[in-house]
Order: structure tokens, then C-alpha cells, then sequence
């Protein structure tokens, strides 16, 4: 198509941009209408923790099989059978009834067999990235696909308030279910796995991908992929799963507990944090391809280590400093923008993340994202159940200087990862 030519690999990274918006709308939403579902399933805290963490704990533990499937079979058919998948999950928690007698047991089923389909999401896209997008371009490719997390957490809160309050919370996770499966559809229609197997190519635009894609390393290349035993020894991978668990820690609070808490704690009414809810997200969506563009300028004129691993250790260094001086914050208002600050700086980083883990693993890209995803993921269970846990018992103050300890140390796993190396060819 004309449309497209020459840049047909922007084309497929809107539309992952447009699909991680949409994985977002489906997993945040249970965090907007976390009340009204306390209500109708007679839920405590600590059990509505239960059901966040249900779905995050699903999503982590299918990080490594995703991207492996994402690997051999390709993004564009194991994307499709996600949104199907987490289309009829996020029907079935709205149809979870609430009066039999293991109504919260389901409930929880339901979630964590929502984060199963959604694992395979981010591995996929990077795989995408890595075979579609040159070295050179990540950061901003990854960029702009993370900022749909921003995007769809953003529109989440006053989307789904609007329909919570005049159709129900069951109505709104329907048409959040609707809109994945019609972006899916799409996708199929436009996706290729590799740059040469689609029709709309240019020429010019084939030989810029292949002439920008780096070296892959021996033990990356044939169909198996990496082995397991090399990527669980890598010192890269090591140091930044690291980084990105505490990412993850982090970026939970928001995507969890956040609306709670300025409604609760920060005493703000419903229409009001669904206003000063968005901050955060607004922040995510303009500083992912922002922290992704100054990424690739550092690149190209330091080399990867620089480029890439300054704006993690700055990203994530300003982030755990903004939630430390919220905590400090009297003012309901002020402290939403503060903490929208920190969540803005923690996404400077997010595109660094994902560059390197294509750049150092190549044709494995999926499974080795997948493996940090996973620890990224795991950390964010935690963060559901732990927060309330800490607030409870020490206070909500308590809650985000922890979130600031675990952001900081992840700044400083940073120094420990060198994308110039890929997995395989590392020395003991």
C-alpha cells in the first residue's frame, strides 16, 4: 500500500503501541472498578490484593513460554490468539457471579488465566522488534510501543468510570473485551513475522531493517534459540531482570493501588481521582518514546552503553526520588502531580529495557524479554498484596519509601549491564 511505503515497520509499531494500550485497558480496569467489586463480592483489602495479584502472578509465569512461542511461531498468529484468549477472560470475570459459594476462588481463576493470555504481549512485540526494527531505531520503537501502556492506563480511569457509573463495571469490562478483539483482527490483517515475507515492503526500506540489524551471537542462531542454561548465566541478563524487578515493584502502585489511594487515603471523590488518576499515565505515555529518543541520540553518538544504561540509571534514580517527596506532601493535588513525576521518569528507562534485551539476544529476543519480563512481573505481584500489607500496618508513607529503596536499587543495577555483549559470547 502507498500508505505505507517505506515505512511499513512504524506501521506495525502504532499498531503495537494501539494493542499494548489495549492490554492495559483490560488489566486496569479491575483496578477502577476495585470498589464497586469489593461491594458486590463482599471483598476486604486484602483479598481484592488477591485478586490484583491473581492476574499478575499468571502474567509472570508465562513471561519465558510466550516469548518462546513468540520466537518459533511468530508475533503476528501468537498475538491473535492473545486477544481472543484475554477477550473471553475478561468476559468471564464480569460474568463471575457473585453469590455461589466459591465466587472469589473463580474470581481469582479468572484474572490469573487473563494474565496467562497477556504474557505473551510484550515478548512478542520485542520479537517483532528485533526482527523488523535496525539497532539503531529501538529505543524509540519500544518507546512509542510502551507508551501505549501509559496511553491505556490513561484512558482507563475516566473511560471506565464513565461506563461504571452509568452501565455497571460488568459493561465496561465487555467493551473492554470488544475493542481487543477487533485490534487483534486488524493486526493479523497487517502483521508479518519478517520484514521480507510481507507484500507492501519497499525494497529500500527491506535493505535499511537488514543492514541495521546487529550480529547474532552463535548460541542464539538455528530454531531451538538460546539455551536456558545461557540465558540463567548471563551476567547482562541477570543485571537487568534485577533492574526491571524493581521497575516492576514500582510500577504496580500505580496500576494497582493509585486510584484507591487517592480516593481513600487522599480523600479525593470518584470523579476527581478519576482526574488526578490519568497524571501518571499521561506522564508514562509522553516520557516512554521521550526516554526512547534521547536513547537513541546517546546511542549513535556514545555507543549502546552510554546511550542505553545512563537513561535507566537516570530514569529510574529521579523516580525514586519523586516518590519519596510525595510521601513528604500535604496537598491531595500536589501529591498526584509529584508521584505522576516519578512515574514519568521511571518510563524514561522503559524503552532501554527492552532495546537492550533485542540487541544482545537477537532471534531469541522473545524469550530472553520474556525471562525479565517475568521477574519484572513477579515483583509486581508482590507490590499488589505487600502495599496493603506495609499501609495496614505502617502506614501508606511506609508503603511508597519502600517502592523508593527498590526504584533506586534497580538504578543502580544499570551500571552492571553492557549491551555490546551479546548472550552467549560473554566471558566468565
Amino acid at each position: 500500500m502507498k500508505l505505507f511505503q517505506g515505512r511499513l515497520r512504524w506501521a506495525l509499531i502504532f499498531w503495537m503501541f494501539l494493542i499494548s494500550a489495549i492490554a492495559y485497558l483490560d488489566r486496569v480496569n479491575i483496578s477502577i472498578a476495585g470498589q464497586a467489586i469489593q461491594q458486590d463480592f463482599n471483598l476486604d483489602d486484602v483479598q481484592l490484593g488477591w485478586v490484583f495479584s491473581a492476574f499478575v502472578l499468571g502474567y509472570a509465569l508465562f513471561q519465558v513460554p510466550g516469548g518462546r512461542m513468540a520466537d518459533r511461531l511468530g508475533p503476528r498468529r501468537i498475538l491473535l490468539l492473545a486477544v481472543i484468549w484475554w477477550g473471553i477472560f475478561t468476559s468471564l470475570t464480569a460474568a463471575t457471579p457473585p453469590t455461589i459459594g466459591f465466587a472469589v476462588a473463580l474470581l481469582i481463576s479468572m484474572r490469573f488465566l487473563l494474565g496467562v493470555g497477556e504474557a505473551v504481549v510484550y515478548p512478542a512485540s520485542n520479537s517483532l522488534v528485533a526482527r523488523w526494527i535496525p539497532s539503531a531505531e529501538r529505543g524509540i520503537a519500544n518507546g512509542l510501543i510502551f507508551a501505549g501502556v501509559g496511553a491505556g492506563a490513561g484512558v482507563t480511569p475516566p473511560l471506565i468510570t464513565w461506563i461504571l457509573v452509568n452501565w455497571g463495571w460488568h459493561v465496561s469490562f465487555y467493551v473492554s473485551a470488544l475493542i481487543g478483539l477487533v485490534a487483534g483482527f486488524i493486526w493479523y490483517w497487517l502483521a508479518r513475522d519478517n520484514p521480507d515475507q510481507h507484500p507492501w515492503i519497499t525494497q529500500k526500506e527491506l535493505e535499511h531493517i537488514k543492514a541495521g540489524l546487529p550480529p547474532v551471537s552463535k548460541a542464539a542462531r538455528g530454531k531451538q534459540g538460546l539455551p536456558m542454561k545461557t540465558m540463567l548465566t548471563s551476567k547482562n541478563l541477570l543485571s537487568v531482570s534485577f533492574a526491571y524487578s524493581a521497575y516492576g515493584y514500582v510500577a504496580y502502585i500505580f496500576f494497582t493501588w493509585f486510584f484507591i489511594y487517592l480516593s481513600r487515603v487522599r480523600g479525593l471523590d470518584l470523579k476527581s481521582s478519576a482526574f488526578y488518576g490519568m497524571l501518571p499515565f499521561i506522564a508514562m505515555a509522553t516520557c516512554s518514546p521521550l526516554g526512547g529518543a534521547i536513547a537513541d541520540a546517546l546511542t549513535k553518538k556514545y555507543g549502546s552503553r552510554i546511550g542505553r544504561c545512563v537513561i535507566g540509571v537516570v530514569g529510574m534514580g529521579f523516580a525514586a526520588v519523586f516518590l519519596a517527596l510525595a510521601t513528604q506532601v500535604s496537598s491531595a493535588v500536589l501529591a498526584s502531580f509529584v508521584l505522576a513525576g516519578g512515574a514519568g521518569c521511571l518510563y524514561l528507562s522503559q524503552s532501554s529495557f527492552w532495546a537492550v534485551t533485542a540487541d544482545i539476544a537477537g532471534p531469541s529476543a522473545g524469550s530472553v524479554s520474556g525471562m525479565m519480563n517475568m521477574c519484572n512481573q513477579i515483583c509486581g505481584a508482590i507490590t499488589a498484596s505487600l502495599t496493603p500489607w506495609i499501609a495496614n500496618n505502617y502506614g501508606w508513607t511506609a508503603s511508597f519509601l519502600t517502592a523508593a529503596a527498590i526504584c533506586g536499587l534497580g538504578a543502580l543495577a544499570w551500571l552492571f549491564v553492557n549491551p555490546a555483549v551479546r548472550i552467549g559470547e560473554e566471558k566468565a
